[in-house]
């Protein structure tokens, strides 16, 4: 069946995925661009990177994909909604390559770039931009792409089968942040950990399904 999955987001020790005030000069804050040094050095950002636990990870990200769903505040700085040419924040070939919902409550018309990518700008419930992702993605699963508050809205929810989270050595402070209201989260997720030599661990927390008898396994 296919799951709805949350790949390579980076948080801080403290758990925020992004700093404060996030502006089109800032798109991560105060933050800048320290929560993904490390997939900058992999491979998959260069021919000089590295191919090592970290590279094994991040290229990952477009496998078995068929939509993406992100929040607003990844689209574009606060206010993009008021720029008719705005284009979100990866020029005219975004590197999603499939049909991408935007979460916003000024929906626009669709937006077609190359590459494949075609962004569909959504007011509607987190359940219902599911299953629009998932009858666009067919047999593929559908990436959750952030930022922190909406991962934590679907998580809430119940809908996030799996989440990749890479703990970045940081400690931010402020932002926006990812745990809030998620207390007792390991108790419907199993928990992996993987430590790299980068300094950064990679979490993987996959979603208990329910036993025949009703309870979680």
């Amino acid at each position: 069946m296919p799951l709805l999955r949350v790949h390579n987001f980076s948080i801080s020790l403290d758990g925020f995925g992004a700093g404060e005030p996030q502006s089109l000069e800032t798109p991560m804050g105060h933050a800048g661009q320290r929560l993904h040094e490390w997939m900058f050095a992999t491979r998959l950002m260069g021919e000089t990177g590295g191919v090592g636990i970290d590279h094994a990870f991040a290229s990952r990200h477009d496998a078995g994909f068929g939509a993406e769903i992100m929040g607003s505040h990844k689209f574009g700085p606060p206010g993009w909604q008021d720029d008719p040419d705005w284009q979100g924040w990866w020029g005219p070939n975004p590197p999603f390559h499939t049909p991408t919902y935007v979460l916003t409550h000024r929906p626009r018309a669709a937006l077609e770039m190359e590459g494949g990518t075609t962004f569909h700008f959504l007011s509607t419930s987190p359940e219902e931009a599911l299953a629009i992702a998932q009858e666009a993605a067919g047999d593929l699963d559908v990436r959750l792409g952030g930022g922190a508050a909406t991962i934590r809205d679907f998580v809430t929810a119940g809908l996030v089968d799996e989440l990749h989270l890479v703990l970045a050595p940081i400690v931010l402070g402020r932002g926006t942040r990812l745990w809030d209201g998620l207390e007792g989260i390991e108790s419907t997720y199993d928990i992996e950990a993987v430590s790299s030599p980068s300094g950064v661990t990679h979490l993987t927390l996959t979603r208990r399904r329910p036993t025949s008898a009703g309870v979680t396994a």
